[in-house]
Formats: C-alpha cells, structure tokens, sequence
C-alpha cells in the first residue's frame, strides 16, 4: 500500500482546529482537559474501530486514561472527529474499510457512518444517534465555526450523471460534500441541500459535487476548498462559497486551480493561510549548496472567489530524512507551524528516527517559514495527527505505526518541543493503530 493511499484513507483533513473544535483557555483559567484518539482496535473483531480517551493534567502533560474509555467508537475504521456546541456532543466519522478511496470493491466500504456522542463532565462519551452521508466512501469531516453545520467529503458521488452540474460540461466522474445542519438542542443532523444545483427530475442535490479523486478539504475565509487529483492527473483546488449562517454551498466564480504538484497529502489552514502538504521531492539552494529534500509544504493566501496565491518565497522544504508530511498544526499564538511527517507508513517495522515533528518559525512580517532550531523533534512511529492542549503548553501526536500516543512540551518562548517531564522518551500505549486526535477544554 502507497502512502497516497495511506494519506486518503487514514486521515479522513483539514481542516483547522480552530474550526473543528472552537475551544480556547488559557492557564489562569484553565480547569480540565480530554485528549480523544480515534483507531482500530488490534484485537476482535477486523477493522474494530474505538475512541480512546484521556485527562490531561495541566501542570505536567501527563495523561491519564478517562474512566470507562476506550469505546467503540460505533463503525469500523473511524477517523476525522468533531466536537461541537460548547464541547457537549462528539462526532465521529467511520470509513467502515481500510482503504475506501482506493479499494471501493471492498464489501466492507458501504458500512461507513457517523456516530453522534454525548460529552459528560468528566469526559466520558455516549453514542446517542447515526447519520449516514448521500455519498460513497466518506473519509473527511469537518464542521463550520458556529457549529451549526458538519461537511463531510466523500470520495465519489451518488450520481455521475450530476457531476458535469456542478463541475462543468463533459464531467463524468466526481466526488461530493455531505452538508449537514446540526440542531443545537439535540445534536441531532439533517440534511442541507443543495440550493443552487438541481438534478435531472427538478429537485434539489442532496450533495455538492466536487472534482474526482479527493484528497482533502478545509473550510478557511468563506471557502470550503477541496484538494484533489491523482499522480497521472496533478493535483488541483476547488472551491465553494459558504455563507455563514445558513452554512449553503455555492460553485464560486473560480474554477479547478491546478498546483503543479502531483503528491499532495493535505490542505490545512492555520493564522489565515493555506498549507498544502505534498510529498514530492524539492530541491532548494541556500548559501551555494544544493540540497534534495523528500516532501515540502506549499503556503497560500485565500485571494478573490477562493482562489489560492502564492506566499513570498514559495514551496518550503521539509526536514531531511523524515518524509509523507500527513498533519499541520498553527499552535494558538501564531509564531510557529508543525508539521506531522509518518516516514514510511507502509511498513510496520518503521523506527521512531524515521517519524518526527518539523517546527517552523512564523516570520513577524513577511509570515515566511524558516526551520526551528532543534527541528525535527521526535515523535511516536507513523504520526498521523498533531493537536495542542488546552491551556497551550503541551503538543500530542497519535501514531499509526505503534499504537501510541507522544507528548511534549511546549517552549513558550522558542516554539520548541522537548520530552513531557519524568521520561525520556514519554509514550502512552493505544489498543491499536491511530487515525485522528482531538482536544476539548472546559474553562472556569
């Protein structure tokens, strides 16, 4: 299995967390706070998948395990996750196969849902309801910052026939949104539909068509903008208008852009930019030396009609020797960007050295990124998320590779990530391979 498949199927992205969890604290108010960590349990039941759960101590980073927790997360290989509505209902997204995008003829693939779960005071979940989307093989999901809307990407429409409505004249073959109103009592998701586009018969699209091959998407500066292509096709942007309050989806007045790229893994957004993650070779030249590095990150403005613009200075290289950059995360201040390299994820045996961190210093005026001194920091086998706790001095990753969850601490003054106090190298064991994590913080 190649890592392209890998990155769709696994990180179900992007999606900001400022946007998915609009939950913020500082230290002197601070309380309490949960790390969850979807996976697939290793044991049972194939493809089982749960949630797992921990308490952050906010003096020290350490986590200890939410009682009661893990649990089925209600679905086989769960991914993306959302917390909505202060905090009190959890959503999770379960792809129902391994590798959906890719591996459509697997049986498995048409058992994907999303479980709703009520959010306790002591962080234990509840599953409450199940939502299915109109697509095929859904594996993003990301929710508008009212909390009133969740979209869903799935990576292929109900109907080719709607695509060239949407996409254009000669369209055959596209993915789609699930657009979904959430009420604010109950939690509960309905349908929103497609006001703009309507099928054959008259009625409305139950969906919003988006170009084939999907990647990732993220909701930033009005905009859902979808990531999408194949290595044969190069990879593209796509974007939608959102308005805000109705959470309606319309064709912008920009079409596909194409990134001139062809191994794209992500589009996150983080301090009003875009980040592209790809993972392609470039070669850059600093002081007269020459040197090759395995992925990059490409940094865009969100111009007219969601059309991406260059930064100054352009693609930025990765750290050498790590590779497949699959997670980016802006922490909380705005000074500095990290980046979640798996290394290679296809095989099982990967070390720690070959997974890391890469951090990144925010420029104070021209919001270029230059390497961390220190970079890369280390991290847990195959890192598949990066999130930040609630009071802003510890980073996480969940990893794939071995089944684990790494924390660090924060430097509030240089950016950089050193090991949680009392271990050299502080691990915590998941039941099996992780997918996503998430953070929620109660305030007094």
């Amino acid at each position: 299995m190649k890592f392209r498949k890998f990155g769709k199927a696994l990180l179900m992205g992007a999606l900001s967390l400022g946007v998915v969890l609009s939950v913020t604290s500082c230290v002197q108010s601070y309380t309490v706070g949960f790390l969850y960590v979807t996976g697939t349990q290793t044991s049972g039941t194939t493809g089982q998948g749960i949630i797992s759960g921990f308490k952050i101590d906010h003096n020290t980073g350490k986590l200890s395990a939410i009682n009661g927790m893990p649990i089925s997360s209600g679905g086989s290989y769960p991914g993306r996750a959302v917390l909505l509505l202060g905090s009190r209902f959890l959503y999770v997204l379960n792809q129902g196969g391994s590798d959906c995008t890719t591996n459509t003829s697997d049986t498995n693939c048409g058992n994907a849902n999303i479980v709703q779960f009520s959010v306790s005071g002591n962080g234990a979940l509840t599953p409450q309801q199940t939502f299915y989307t109109q697509g095929k093989n859904p594996f993003r999901l990301l929710a508008d910052s009212t909390g009133s809307h969740i979209y869903v990407l799935d990576h292929d429409a109900p109907d080719s026939s709607s695509c060239a409505l949407a996409l254009g004249k000669g369209v055959t073959s596209c993915g789609d949104i699930t657009a979904f109103n959430v009420d604010p009592s109950t939690g509960r998701l309905s349908l929103l539909l497609n006001s703009q586009v309507t099928a054959a018969n008259g009625t409305s699209l139950s969906y919003f068509p988006v170009p084939a091959d999907p990647i990732d998407f993220i909701l930033s500066s009005n905009f859902i903008l979808t990531l999408a292509g194949t290595p044969a096709t190069g990879d593209s942007v796509f974007p939608y208008s959102y308005t805000l309050g109705t959470g309606q989806l319309t064709v912008s007045q920009n079409s596909v852009q194409p990134l001139n790229i062809s191994e794209a893994t992500a589009i996150q957004a983080g301090n009003s930019y875009i980040y592209v993650l790809d993972n392609e070779p470039l070669t850059y030249t600093t002081n007269g030396t020459t040197t090759t590095v395995p992925a990059q990150i490409l940094p865009y403005s969100v111009g007219t009609g969601g059309a991406l613009q260059s930064q100054t200075g352009g693609a930025v290289p990765d750290v050498p020797a790590q590779s497949n950059p699959l997670f980016l995360l802006a922490e909380s201040k705005g000074k500095w960007v990290y980046v979640a390299n798996a290394g290679d994820n296809t095989d099982a045996t990967v070390t720690n050295t070959q997974s890391g961190i890469a951090g990144y210093v925010i420029d104070t005026n021209s919001k270029q990124l230059t390497t961390m001194s220190g970079s890369p920091f280390g991290s847990g086998a195959g890192p598949s998320c990066l999130v930040e706790d609630p009071s802003n001095q510890f980073i996480y990753t969940a990893n794939f590779n071995d089944s684990s969850v790494t924390g660090k601490v924060l430097d509030q003054n240089a950016g950089t990530l050193a090991n949680l106090p009392g271990s050299a190298n502080k691990t915590y064991s998941l039941n099996g391979p992780a997918a996503y994590c998430l953070v929620n913080g109660r305030t007094s």
